[in-house]
């Protein structure tokens, strides 16, 4: 069962997920243990499942990019396996027990986290949560509503992501966060220069300089002093992010983290960022914005290399988004007495980080992604204002 969070399913792995599902249902025996959240639902068995023992199951397909490796069982059920297992503390046992305390359901429903020990040390093994029939990822729905020119998404998404704040708002720290504090892990220094937001952004930006080759890296050149400029409120003492009020963000929330299926949308994927290590889980809320408003432009430089779509009007619309979405989620914020959650002058130099933090993912992972970022950042940068 653990290699099934090491390398894709087989055939002669079949049925082992659906009958992991079953064994849920009662004690799991040792190395094993079962953090429950919500009732799994009854899974049916149709007539091509009579001969393994136990509903049918699938995975997404090749087309699907996934960090880990999902099967869907019953179509009711999705089995994340971790893919290696990850040790223990995990932020996402956590946040799903948080978020069903706090009546958040715009997610898929979580139903439990499997656990064992692996080499002495306690491991999450798998994550198990509902299917969300007719869902379809942000880096395709999204991308659809560039080229026809629709934003009405945006007001849904930014009461989403309010809401999610909100809830996540609650979560008091891990004992894990409070054995930090008590190491004397400083969570709130103001120091102008010291900032760690600033210190992470500012290197951010110089690994992007370096990683980034080519006529991309030679205008890169030309525009890192305006963006270093942007990441320097990072730096100023009324504006660093300390002096926001931290809380339990998502961490990795872009499009590709919203699904559009039947009954709506829904924000998934709590893992975290996979491409940053060591990041504190409490940060200011708009560092997920941020994060949130970025991937926008990502789907409009997706649009304009995929479906043809115009630059100008690509452009208009991520601009016309990211308003609306804004506006949503503060308006949303306002309505809950809590609009000391944002703090918009973080959001702009976060945008900065997040492109540089873009160029890094295409350098070390995928190179075909380049192209998102950097013209992102050319629209930014227009060379009208360089003449």
């Amino acid at each position: 069962m653990i290699s099934l969070g090491e390398s894709p399913l087989t055939a002669r792995d079949r049925g082992l997920t659906a009958a992991l599902l079953q064994r849920l249902e009662g004690e799991v025996p040792p190395p094993f243990s079962v953090r429950r959240f919500l009732p799994l639902p009854t899974l049916s068995y149709g007539p091509g499942d009579l001969h393994t023992g136990a509903p049918g199951e699938r995975d997404f397909g090749a087309h699907v990019d996934q960090t880990n490796y999902s099967v869907v069982v019953g179509e009711q059920v999705v089995v994340k396996w971790l893919t290696p297992p990850l040790p223990l503390p995990h932020p996402t046992p956590d946040v799903f027990a948080h978020l069903v305390e706090a009546g958040f359901n715009d997610t898929a429903p979580p139903y439990a986290a499997l656990t064992g020990l692996l080499n002495g040390r306690d491991h999450l093994l798998a994550l198990i949560t509902g299917y969300l029939p007719e869902a379809r990822d942000g880096w395709e729905w999204c991308v659809d509503d560039t080229a026809s020119g629709t934003t009405t998404f945006a007001t849904h998404l930014g009461h989403l992501t309010a809401d999610l704040h909100l809830a996540l708002s609650t979560l008091a720290l891990s004992t894990l966060d409070k054995a930090d504090l008590g190491r004397g892990v400083d969570r709130s220094s103001a120091g102008a220069e010291g900032s760690p937001a600033a210190v992470r952004a500012e290197a951010a930006l110089a690994e992007a300089l370096r990683l980034t080759d080519g006529e991309d890296g030679e205008w890169l050149a030309t525009r890192v002093e305006d963006m270093r400029q942007e990441l320097a409120a990072l730096r100023e003492p009324a504006v660093v992010p300390a002096k926001s009020p931290l809380i339990r963000i998502h961490g990795d929330l872009h499009v590709g983290q919203i699904l559009k299926w039947r009954n709506g949308y829904a924000i998934i994927d709590f893992d975290g960022n996979p491409t940053i290590t060591g990041e504190d889980p409490h940060q200011p809320a708009a560092r997920d914005i941020a994060q949130l408003t970025t991937s926008l432009e990502h789907v409009a430089q997706v649009a304009i290399k995929r479906r043809g779509t115009p630059p100008g009007q690509a452009a208009t619309w991520a601009r016309r988004a990211r308003a609306e979405l804004l506006a949503a989620y503060k308006a949303r914020l306002e309505e809950r007495q809590r609009p000391d959650l944002l703090d918009e002058r973080l959001i702009r130099p976060f945008e900065v980080e997040q492109e540089c933090r873009e160029l890094i993912y295409a350098a070390r992972h995928l190179p075909r992604w380049r192209y998102a970022p950097m013209g992102v950042l050319r629209t930014w940068y227009p060379e009208e204002n360089y003449a």
